[in-house]
């Protein structure tokens, strides 16, 4: 509907005949809040009074004067004026009861477009560090990612969805001497572990499974694993250097083990992210190895790259990127004294694969809210790369606090002290923990009651959402149990029978669905898409109960048939996206 009324005032706009005109780049045009006002209301004259030298209120006037309302093909029975100047327009109810047609035979393409067909993107989300279990903090950005993807390809962009697998560095290098600490552990040592070692219950059984196959290979006793290593944090010392000093004993002692216990030990992990994924409904295209960077030599491509186009220096023994060139509040370490590459130089690399290896023309990155300083870090090395930095969009997700009723869930990833997504969705299901995932802003604190998630009652709104598809179901099997017929062709000529307060309602909603579609797009707002299936929900909830569906008079009968036929699509429609099943019976 928006799309025509913006027609209609561009044309009434040409119609002035004013040499100064300038239109605004976009037409805005608002839903009315108040029924009384119409059905849209638009502001063009304020916005273009001024530049006009007239008043609003006049200039609204002119513009309406410059409407046919009277055209057999108009869709607005009339247009006033009112306030300041604002345009209200009144549509003809014919004009809402086409969409239902739209509906019935678009199906599940209804909504879709090709609007962005040219874009390729790629869509990089979740990738956890594999050194433990998904926890309900990557959930929440794992049910946030999906969801953009799949609301990105329905409105016609090519979409890639990669999981970036940190294979390589110092988060990989304690695992491994985690894994290997408790290794020695099966076989009698007594180590007192590391402060900043992994202790979750997982690394046990990994070590059960690299017992299994490669039995006491590994074998070291404790007393020459923690010769000369220096004291740890409760000791006195600093667990940042006992960690490390640890690990190099591990490579040291181990030499080529160490690698199989590394390999081992992500293997495991990683098997069990995938799984866990895919039961959650999230799939990727590809999963990007960290590691391939390295053995390819595309970081030192990168590094020769920014050398080369006079962005890097050398200070300390280390080389540095002159990040706060461009924006950063400081610059970045490329290579450590060490001759190390940091964790910087291969995200760097990463992201010069993607936009000139792989000739993506964009990045969207699904980050935790603890990344919100390295965003600039990337900006600055893609503009320095000679990309645009608006390349990049960085999409921040907060982290979720998990609620037991008034109970708050204390959680810590490194001590192991955490709930999984596994353990979430065995208890609340995909369905409950995807909805309520998305309801809110990603940038916003969410509170996710475990609880409320698990109810039957209208207070959850994945379950009002689905009871709503499912009481649609309920009323086709009846229709069936009755052995009526449902007529789709009387239903559409019979449509105007269509003129309860709730069914215009429902038509108006309905009209919205594809504006919010492309709204959730191209704000990155899924949650606008849940909001959207409640609103929807409700609607039609209270319009079952004052309602009778199946009518005793054919033509209402299937009128209504029509319109609620063409809500449970929607509801089917928008629940996929947001990777939500419809239930038939609850």
């Amino acid at each position: 509907m928006k799309p025509i009324i913006q027609k209609e005032i561009k044309t009434a706009l040409a119609a002035l005949e004013e040499p100064t005109l300038l239109l605004p780049s976009t037409l805005d045009i608002d839903y009315a809040r108040d029924k009384s006002h119409g059905d849209f209301s638009s502001n063009i004259a304020l916005i273009l009074a001024k530049s006009l030298k007239k008043q609003p209120l006049q200039l609204a006037k002119k513009i309406i004067a410059n409407i046919d309302c009277s055209k057999a093909t108009s869709i607005i029975e009339r247009v006033e004026v009112a306030g300041p100047g604002f345009i209200n327009f009144f549509l003809k109810k014919t004009a809402w009861y086409q969409i239902i047609n739209q509906i019935l035979n678009e199906k599940e393409r209804f909504g879709t477009s090709e609007i962005e067909k040219s874009e390729s993107v790629l869509l990089e989300l979740v990738s956890a560090n594999p050194t433990g279990p998904l926890h309900v903090g990557h959930g929440r950005g794992a049910a946030y990612g999906d969801s953009l993807v799949r609301i990105l390809r329905a409105v016609g962009y090519q979409v890639h969805a990669e999981y970036y697998v940190n294979d390589a560095g110092r988060q990989m290098d304690i695992l491994t001497t985690s894994v290997w600490l408790r290794y020695l552990e099966a076989f009698g040592e007594l180590i007192v572990f590391p402060c900043n070692a992994y202790k979750g219950a997982y690394i046990r059984e990994i070590v059960e499974r690299i017992f299994l196959h490669y039995g006491k290979q590994f074998y070291k006793p404790a007393s020459q694993v923690f010769q000369g290593v220096p004291p740890d944090e409760p000791e006195g010392g600093d667990k940042e250097i006992y960690i490390d000093t640890l690990i190099l004993k591990a490579k040291m002692l181990l030499g080529d083990g160490y690698q199989k216990i590394f390999y081992a030990s992500l293997k495991d992990i990683l098997e069990d992210i995938k799984d866990d994924l895919i039961g959650f409904r999230v799939n990727f295209d590809d999963w990007f190895s960290e590691n391939s960077l390295f053995k390819t030599g595309f970081v030192d491509k990168t590094i020769e790259r920014l050398i080369a186009s006079g962005h890097t220096y050398k200070a300390s023994g280390a080389l540095w990127f002159k990040s706060s060139e461009f924006g950063d509040d400081k610059d970045r370490v490329l290579i450590r004294e060490n001759g190390q590459a940091t964790y910087f130089a291969a995200d760097a690399a990463y992201r010069l694969s993607i936009l000139e290896d792989r000739g993506f023309k964009k990045i969207v990155n699904i980050l935790g809210a603890d990344h919100h300083g390295y965003v600039a870090r990337i900006r600055a090395v893609i503009q320095a790369l000679g990309y645009s930095s608006d390349s990049l969009t960085a999409l921040l997700v907060q982290f979720a606090i998990l609620y037991r009723g008034e109970e708050k869930i204390q959680m810590s990833t490194r001590s192991g002290e955490f709930i999984t997504l596994r353990e979430l969705r065995d208890e609340v299901g995909n369905d409950a923990a995807r909805f309520f995932y998305v309801l809110r802003r990603a940038e916003q604190h969410m509170d996710f009651d475990l609880e409320l998630a698990k109810k039957q009652s209208n207070a959850n709104p994945v379950y009002y959402v689905q009871y709503a598809y499912a009481r649609i179901c309920s009323v086709l099997r009846q229709l069936k149990a009755r052995q009526l017929n449902w007529d789709k062709a009387l239903g559409m000529a019979s449509v105007e029978q269509l003129k309860e307060e709730q069914e215009l309602d429902l038509l108006i909603l309905l009209n919205r669905y594809p504006e919010i579609l492309k709204q959730a797009a191209d704000y990155h707002e899924p949650h606008t898409l849940a909001h959207y299936l409640r609103d929807l929900a409700q609607a039609f909830h209270a319009y079952y109960n004052l309602h009778v569906f199946l009518a005793e008079a054919g033509d209402l009968r299937n009128a209504r048939l029509n319109l609620i036929i063409a809500i449970q699509q929607v509801i089917k429609n928008g629940l996929n996206l947001l990777g939500v099943e419809t239930l038939e019976v609850m």
